[in-house]
């Protein structure tokens, strides 16, 4: 509980910045993944969407199909990364809070 006004100001002001650096590190989340084979790297941003794809000279030896299933799974990979960065990024928020 807090006693005086000053204290509750405080109190506010500090959980106000605490949420603006946990927007801020949410937005600077990437998360980057490359097939087992290193064909295909996928970037993704903290929303799990693409901001960068490469691909190696190994892509020449697949298939549509594999090349396909390696991309969605590359791409699926960093997106999932990101998604638990995030999720680590809002749990240390939430138990720094519950102090």
């Amino acid at each position: 509980m807090v006693d005086t006004m000053d204290e509750l100001i405080a109190r506010v002001q500090k959980q106000l910045y605490r949420l603006r650096d946990l927007d801020d590190a949410m937005k600077d989340v990437r998360a980057s993944v490359t097939s087992e084979d290193g064909a295909i790297t996928a970037e993704v941003d903290g929303n799990g969407a693409l901001v960068g794809l490469s691909f190696s000279g190994r892509i020449s030896k697949l298939s549509p199909e594999e090349f396909e299933k390696t991309l969605v799974g590359t791409a699926r990979a960093a997106a999932e990364q990101a998604f638990s960065e995030r999720a680590d990024l809002v749990t240390a928020y939430n138990e720094e809070n519950a102090g």
